[in-house]
């Protein structure tokens, strides 16, 4: 496997009175797309959370291309190389798809060369490019949030359930454009409850139960083992090809 980017060791995640990330250890190889797995409450939110500094670890370990991250402010983390989605699609719906884009972009400036390889992702963006994101529909706003994570090269990527919610070939043409970006080489940690875009797309799978992690491992291996898929996630993935 290839070196770790980024490693969780022994990570607990306190919010108010609730334990809610209790020992969390896991690694995501460099170059790879690893997918992380759960029931809802499971506590994967808060991991891509704790990851950003959103939420502050209350024990425990996260180091990113080696360096010690668990302290740092939310602005330091970005700064450092990683990029995160949230689930809630957050774009700034009064301005246009491209402020937008700008205000993602840490120099103020887009890359022609980088837009246009978003735009060959994201069609749409390029249509309503002069539009305000405010009009853009539901998936059209997924994929400007993305968008955004991507408009400059990072070395990580954290993104929290891309496909919630969304038709079927809204679905389909992300998973196509997640398979573009991780032919380009790209370290991704995707949260995703459609178990075909996580067999599609996943190298590696983390499997998180109660605020723990219960199973790492090759996607490939989960996907063809129906016992675990039903032991660990209560579902079988064939069901949801």
């Amino acid at each position: 496997m290839p070196d770790p980017l980024l490693t969780l060791q022994g990570v607990h995640t306190h919010i108010g009175h609730y334990h809610i990330l209790q020992g969390v250890d896991f690694e995501v190889p460099r170059g790879s797309f690893t997918v992380l797995l759960g029931r809802n409450g499971a506590g994967k939110t808060t991991t891509l959370r704790t990851i950003m500094g959103l939420w502050k670890a209350s024990r425990g370990n996260i180091r990113f291309a080696g360096e010690d991250v668990t302290s740092r402010a939310t602005p330091d983390i970005a700064a450092s190389g990683i990029a995160y989605v949230p689930e809630n699609m957050s774009v700034f719906s009064g301005l246009t798809v491209q402020e937008n884009l700008i205000l993602a972009a840490r120099t103020g400036k887009i890359d022609a060369v980088r837009l246009e390889w978003i735009f060959s992702l994201f069609p749409a963006l390029q249509r309503f490019f002069g539009l305000a994101a405010g009009t853009l529909s539901g998936g059209q706003k997924q994929m400007l949030a993305i968008a955004r994570a991507l408009i400059e090269p990072r070395d990580l990527i954290l993104v929290d359930e891309p496909t919630k919610g969304l038709a079927p070939a809204i679905v389909g043409n992300m998973i196509r454009a997640f398979r573009e970006v991780k032919n380009a080489g790209a370290t991704v940690l995707l949260v995703e409850q459609n178990f075909m875009a996580a067999r599609m797309l996943g190298d590696a799978v983390v499997v998180m139960d109660d605020g723990r992690i219960v199973h790492r491992g090759a996607m490939a291996e989960l996907a063809a083992d129906s016992a675990l898929q039903q032991r660990l996630l209560g579902l079988h993935m064939e069901a949801h090809q």
